[in-house]
């Protein structure tokens, strides 16, 4: 399964939502959390960003072959493959692209959480295409105006799986609201918490994810088929 999770706005926590995702997932079996925003390395607490990854693999065109995706991936413990993302430009990737990338992500046996990062108005772009043929798109967002109004001209938005709310003290907007603007369901609820700040500053967020984050990352892998209720509880 494909799960693209993505926002509107930088600065939503896009990544960390992913990243705990993938935690969760690699708890159950062997998972992968491809990069494409270029900050899960940071977020895991890694030491380096490889030099390759996916953005290369898209500017190189849709006939890259699969079997290079392999060769990009590096173990990073606990069950979970890191799929980095690179240096290219990937304004400069075909739609093309990115739709077979999400084909070749797909056709492996283990669940594949992608941190596609902020996806714009761009119809014709390879991300675009990638979170189009996507199993499951996940939007995360902050009950901000701006984001929301961005939101609403992305045209998958509509498409999505559901959207996962992140619940800041001092916003006037809240989960219904959101949901209303954006006309899908709330997944899941994600308070901003210090103890989430700690461990992703600390690099520690694979040891020691805090249960305010796993929490909410198990309903929303539930609601959209990638845990059953057990696996869930």
């Amino acid at each position: 399964m494909l799960v693209c999770f993505w926002s509107p706005k930088g600065g939503s926590g896009t990544s960390v939502l992913a990243a705990a995702a993938a935690l969760v997932l690699a708890r159950e079996g062997p998972v992968r959390i491809a990069d494409v925003a270029g900050d899960i390395p940071a977020v895991l607490g890694l030491a380096t960003d490889p030099d390759q990854g996916l953005r290369d693999w898209m500017c190189a065109g849709p006939e890259a072959p699969t079997d290079a995706l392999e060769r990009l991936s590096s173990d990073v413990g606990n069950g979970l493959t890191l799929l980095p993302a690179g240096t290219g430009e990937v304004a400069a990737a075909a739609p093309e692209a990115g739709a077979a990338l999400a084909v070749a992500l797909r056709a492996d046996p283990r669940p594949t959480v992608v941190d596609v990062g902020v996806l714009g108005g761009h119809p014709q772009h390879a991300l675009h295409a990638l979170v189009e043929v996507a199993d499951a798109s996940v939007i995360v967002v902050r009950g901000c105006y701006l984001a929301l109004r961005r939101a609403v001209h992305v045209d998958l938005t509509m498409r999505a799986s559901g959207a996962v709310f992140v619940d800041e003290a001092g916003r006037s907007l809240g989960s219904r609201d959101v949901a209303n603007v954006l006309g899908v369901p709330i997944l899941a609820t994600v308070g901003l918490r210090a103890s989430t700040a700690r461990a992703v500053d600390a690099g520690v967020l694979p040891a020691r994810l805090p249960d305010s984050l796993a929490r909410p990352a198990r309903e929303l892998l539930q609601r959209i088929g990638c845990l059953n209720r057990e696996e869930a509880a």
